[in-house]
């Protein structure tokens, strides 16, 4: 295991591009944390970082270090999993990277769940866009991946796809609640709050809009859904997010409403993994309780 501590110390000096900043991270004086580096890079008979201005950063010798460090602590914490399972009793620590949607409602029930039958595993989410999502599984950081119109699909093992069409949030008095679906147009005509550019359900929308002829020009626009929903209750506005992500509130005073897929195709919640890695017990395991959940969807 002490080999382990090194390589953490490499990919905190990575994540934080400065020995002294990494060092103050991992409780040590610059000085130890840099000779710790470079007796490995000694012992490894090649140096792995390369200084720059400001800071360092890994070189490419580094990145393939770093690379089998991540590789070596997914296949050790896949052992440790396994014996455990061996025992009877399941361990783990599962890490996931989401979009905010799955927040709200659908990840806290699903990990309560499992948690009911195999509490020894513990769980991180981690919130991140589409793209920021492919990141965390390329780079070992997340086990799995929960995500609206991912970007690339690049190494990324689709477990499960849920068609989501985009709804309208407004208040429940406004004159349009009274409909079963909306247009898009009707949509565009009232002030609107739309998510920021980088997330899935504004690609949806802003493209859809261009079809129109139209563009979509937010009075506000946020990375917070919880804003979304909050703020149309501020103002006679027109928020948009997807089903998975919402519930009606006990008081009422907010409604959900599809808008018509004669304007807006449906986007896909993917759930995933990294192409071809094995991933621990109680995180494939846990996939696999999430795939058959949203199969239900």
């Amino acid at each position: 295991m002490k080999h382990f501590q090194t390589f953490a110390l490499i990919e905190a000096v990575a994540r934080s591009g400065s020995m002294r900043k990494a060092a103050e991270d991992m409780n040590l004086t610059a000085s130890a944390l840099n000779r710790r580096i470079r007796g490995f890079e000694a012992e490894f008979g090649s140096p792995i970082f390369e200084r720059i201005p400001g800071g360092v950063r890994l070189n490419p010798a580094g990145e393939m270090v770093l690379h089998h460090y991540r590789m070596s602590k997914s296949d050790f914490s896949r052992v440790q999993s396994q014996v455990a399972d061996l025992s009877g009793e399941r361990r783990g620590h599962v890490r996931i990277a989401c979009s905010q949607a799955l927040l709200p409602y659908f990840l806290p029930e699903q990990i309560a769940k499992y948690r009911a039958e195999h509490p020894g595993v513990t769980f991180t989410v981690k919130v991140r866009d589409r793209a920021q999502a492919e990141q965390e599984l390329a780079s070992y950081a997340s086990d799995i991946a929960l995500v609206f119109e991912p970007v690339y699909l690049v190494d990324f093992e689709v477990l499960e796809l849920v068609p989501q069409q985009v709804h309208a949030i407004l208040r429940s008095d406004d004159p349009l609640a009274a409909r079963k679906e909306l247009r898009l147009w009707e949509c565009l005509d009232a002030p609107s709050v739309a998510p920021d550019a980088k997330y899935g359900v504004r690609h949806l929308l802003e493209f859809a809009a261009r079809r129109l002829g139209r563009s979509l020009s937010p009075i506000l626009e946020t990375e917070s859904f919880e804003l979304i929903r909050h703020y149309v209750l501020h103002e006679r506005a027109i928020g948009f997010q997807i089903p998975i992500g919402l519930q009606a509130p006990l008081d009422g005073r907010l409604a959900f409403r599809p808008i018509s897929k004669k304007d807006v195709s449906p986007g896909s919640l993917i759930l995933g993994q990294l192409r071809g890695r094995t991933l621990p017990v109680a995180s494939a395991r846990f996939a696999m309780q999430l795939a058959a959940a949203l199969h239900r969807e």
